[in-house]
């Protein structure tokens, strides 16, 4: 695998598959371009019988913004079929170990996507949040059945009905993420983690994930779609046009009518 396009760089080395998110001048911020191109890089890192773990990383100042507001307002996911679905459905159904490298701002799906990854490690600058309500429209890949799961219903609340940020030491504590080191050791350690993956046997690692997750791929396939779904709706009603009109006019939203 080489690289997909200026925005997302693959390497593969001893097993390893390095997926780096590189568009730091947009804070990491995702296209349906880049979604595409995720999709195709789980895809093969899935098929490749070389690859035995796929590391995802971004900046040490940045891990991603979440979606590319203008791209997604001009090509909203308006069916499952969408390429964010895809590599929703690409993440949540890897079978082998996924390890993710986190610093400084993990928004939208930038967090939810650590749902379906197996070891995060995350700088002390790291900050997550999941602002779907304050966008106008509902959580995304299967996050409103996995926070309340893993965090508790008490944050899981706080954090998907406010949408305000928690930090590293919150997250380490709910158990969404593994260690907290400092931003320039990030990457590194999720690679040697990786690495030590890599050297075990791939039919125990394959075997023991599956275990892990038995029992929760259906109800997991069947939330992203119920959510997607309702997303994709929520998008064309105006509490999301209020609230996307806001953001690109730089002021506050206005929901007393909604």
């Amino acid at each position: 695998m080489n690289n997909l396009t200026t925005d997302l760089l693959i390497d593969t080395a001893d097993g390893v598959a390095t997926l780096t998110i590189h568009r730091v001048a947009k804070k990491n911020s995702f296209t349906t371009a880049m979604y595409a191109g995720m999709a195709e890089v789980l895809e093969q890192a899935q098929a490749d019988a070389s690859v035995r773990v796929l590391v995802i990383q971004g900046h040490e100042t940045i891990f991603s913004a979440g979606n590319d507001i203008a791209d997604f307002l001009q090509a909203p996911p308006t069916t499952l079929e969408a390429p964010v679905f895809r590599f929703m459905r690409a993440i949540s159904g890897f079978s082998k170990p996924i390890v993710a490298a986190v610093c400084g701002p993990a928004v939208g799906i930038g967090t939810t996507m650590l749902f379906h990854c197996d070891l995060v490690y995350a700088g002390d600058n790291a900050a997550f949040s999941m602002p779907f309500v304050n966008l106008g429209v509902c959580p995304e890949a299967a996050s409103s059945l996995l926070a309340p799961q893993r965090m508790g219903y008490g944050r899981a609340a706080e954090a998907l009905l406010l949408g305000e940020p928690f930090l590293a030491e919150a997250a380490l504590e709910m158990g969404l993420i593994s260690r907290i080191v400092p931003p320039a050791e990030v990457n590194a350690l999720a690679r040697r983690q990786a690495q030590k993956l890599a050297a075990k046997p791939l039919t125990s690692l394959l075997a023991t994930k599956r275990l892990m997750k038995q029992g929760q791929a259906s109800l997991v396939a069947q939330r992203m779609a119920e959510e997607g779904t309702l997303f994709g709706r929520m998008l064309a009603e105006p509490p999301a046009q209020e609230a996307f009109s806001a953001f690109l006019e730089k002021r506050k939203p206005d929901f007393s009518a909604f």
